[in-house]
């Protein structure tokens, strides 16, 4: 099994994109793709073309949802919700691949960026419910355990250096 995080240029500069987390665990069964509006990975065409690749991406799913035994390759749209709407509407290439939904039930814990859908996982929660589902559950707890590390405890101050305690502020009182 494969995952293929399709990435939008913006996010290789990104020190928040958990793309590059999913790459660095997963090694050689995951990989980050480039996307390009006018000159689509060929590579990636033609895995499409050759069958078993579902495209990971809410909303309407296809058919034998619950399924996924005949799926070899997952793509990913890695990129803010609005970059990867973008990336959807603009790929031709995409509407044609089986379209599946991630249902966990679970809020996402990502919490590195300001203005996240509540209801929307991040690329490695993604990658984490995909391996999951696939019944590779050390890969997922390895790939959790690594996201937990990656993004900053809940309650830190966005802007906060990871790792770092914020001291607690000296009290003065008024003689």
């Amino acid at each position: 099994m494969k995952i293929t995080l399709l990435t939008h240029f913006k996010e290789f500069e990104k020190r928040s994109n958990t793309g590059r987390l999913v790459v660095d665990v997963l090694g050689d069964a995951a990989e980050q793709v480039r996307w390009d509006r006018m000159n689509p990975p060929a590579r990636l065409l033609e895995e499409i073309e050759a069958g078993g690749v579902a495209l990971v991406y809410p909303g309407a799913v296809d058919d034998n949802e619950g399924d996924l035994s005949d799926i070899t390759q997952f793509i990913i749209i890695d990129g803010t919700w609005h970059e990867a709407r973008k990336i959807h509407q603009r790929s031709p290439y995409l509407q044609k691949v089986r379209r599946i939904c991630l249902k966990t039930g679970e809020k996402s814990q990502y919490n590195l960026r300001k203005n996240q859908k509540e209801a929307c996982l991040c690329t490695a929660e993604c990658a984490i419910e995909i391996l999951r589902l696939a019944g590779k559950s050390a890969e997922a707890e390895l790939l959790h355990e690594q996201f937990l590390a990656f993004i900053r405890p809940p309650g830190t101050m966005r802007g906060a250096v990871q790792g770092h305690v914020i001291p607690d502020r000296p009290v003065f009182s008024r003689l």
